[in-house]
């Protein structure tokens, strides 16, 4: 099913969108522009170059960038179900023959109606899955309607080859994470318990191979790693082990290690990040400024029991028995040898934190208290015309982080480069609705993102830098 690029970006000077040299090279080509240091809050907002518009008032981009919509809700996908509402979480895995996997989530909520769904609005398409395949098959004739598609994209052609259902009976599966093992980990951001329209209890973990065969699978909840309001996972390759990001306002980070390499399904332990020497640490700086960036905070891990918490009380006795407290942790992404957390709400303006851990040397052996890992405020800028409400993040093959925006009014695309300098990456002109899913093809040349309330996957290309991919 080909698909063609919907607009070529409209370009602006570059002398206009690159205000320093000294900034480019420090990025990739044509695209950084010289932003203030994340951390002063007293910076102007209009140091950020705007983007030009886009004449079908749908993404603005720099200078030589394009895009394709390459899935819409509600077309019909090679399965014959239609493409369900709500894209958000997303990662991308290599194919051998050159082309990308994505897997993709859909954060569809209990309360929605059938046209959010893959099955057509009068559910007509429901009898044609084996009610076995869905977690939860519902407790009359209607399953939730939350899941994941995977999706098959040749970047050299930047054309959509294939999509299809592949988990189904799940909800509001907001974020997740890839892993080394080659699944996709997604997360139900609910802990809606049976009853009602619900045959089964929600708020677990689902492992998705990054495969086209055998589409839908069997889902698994993941119980061992805990019954939260789960947003996003990042794995650390060397050990396996899963961080976890909590969606509420007095979340926790949690670690599941587990009992076996690259396979969550055997179960192993989950654990809670505190700050070593100070319990019940709270990194919110809601009463002002008492984390202060850069400072490298060493951390310690505490035993977690009881973790399916039919009481959703999982972070609550975390933080009484000494765990960190944060501020709706959302996005979370392993970079190179250190993972990036965005606290959508965290900071004195709650305008949104972005932390960073550095896993120990001895990461999840009985030997890293000698050696502890380390959490450090990377940005928190106080600024919503810098970052509104970081959500989900990646880390970029140049090493810079790009944030999705879910703020309250225009939403953007926002890079960070190692150093803390803010540049703004792309603008959501088709209303107020967040960017979701942003992620890099395993050959560098394409980003893809979601605009969660269109219903939209973006494909988009331009010059990255391929020098430093």
């Amino acid at each position: 099913m080909p698909t063609q690029p919907r607009h070529a970006a409209m370009t602006i000077s570059r002398r206009r969108f690159v205000r320093s040299a000294a900034a480019v090279s420090l990025g990739f080509s044509g695209l950084r522009c010289a932003a203030p240091h994340a951390t002063d809050p007293t910076v102007p907002s209009e140091d950020l170059d705007p983007l030009p518009d886009d004449p079908e008032r749908i993404i603005a981009l720099p200078e030589g960038f394009s895009y394709t919509i390459i899935s819409q809700q509600g077309e019909r996908m090679s399965d014959g179900f239609y493409v369900p509402a709500r894209h958000d979480g997303m990662a991308t895995f290599p194919r051998p023959d050159g082309t990308t996997l994505l897997v993709r989530n859909h954060e569809v909520f209990s309360w929605m109606d059938a046209s959010f769904s893959a099955f057509g609005a009068d559910l007509s398409l429901v009898d044609q899955l084996d009610r076995s395949v869905f977690y939860d098959p519902g407790s009359g004739d209607t399953p939730p309607f939350g899941g994941t598609t995977t999706l098959l994209f040749d970047t050299q052609t930047q054309t959509l080859l294939s999509h299809h259902l592949s988990l189904v009976g799940t909800l509001v599966n907001c974020a997740g994470g890839p892993t080394p093992w080659g699944t996709w980990i997604s997360c139900e951001e609910t802990v809606e318990s049976a009853g009602g329209s619900l045959a089964r209890d929600h708020g677990y973990n689902f492992e998705v191979p990054a495969s086209l065969e055998g589409l839908p699978v069997t889902p698994t909840p993941l119980t061992a790693m805990g019954r939260f309001r789960h947003e996003a996972v990042a794995v650390h390759p060397p050990t396996g082990i899963v961080y976890q990001t909590e969606d509420v306002s007095d979340g926790l980070l949690y670690r599941f290690l587990p009992n076996s390499y690259g396979e969550l399904e055997k179960g192993g332990s989950l654990q809670a990040l505190a700050v070593r020497g100070d319990p019940s640490f709270d990194t919110r700086n809601f009463g002002g400024r008492g984390v202060e960036p850069g400072v490298q905070m060493q951390v310690e891990w505490l035993d977690m029991e009881d973790v399916e918490s039919p009481d959703d009380n999982l972070r609550q006795r975390g933080f009484e028995a000494g765990a960190a407290r944060f501020a709706r942790a959302e996005g979370i992404w392993y970079g190179d040898q250190e993972i990036f957390i965005a606290c959508t709400d965290g900071g004195e303006a709650r305008k949104g934190q972005i932390w960073r851990y550095r896993p120990s040397a001895l990461e999840g052996s009985v030997a890293e208290s000698d050696q502890p890992a380390t959490l450090e405020l990377f940005i928190e800028p106080n600024d919503g015309t810098m970052i509104e409400n970081a959500d989900n993040l990646t880390v970029a093959p140049w090493g810079d982080i790009v944030i999705c925006e879910d703020g309250t009014g225009d939403d953007y695309l926002v890079g960070v480069t190692p150093q803390g300098n803010i540049y703004k990456l792309a603008r959501n002109l088709s209303g107020n609705g967040e960017f979701a899913g942003v992620c890099f093809s395993p050959d560098g040349t394409t980003m893809f993102v979601n605009m969660q309330s269109n219903g939209w996957t973006l494909a988009i290309t331009g010059p990255w830098g391929s020098a430093r991919l």
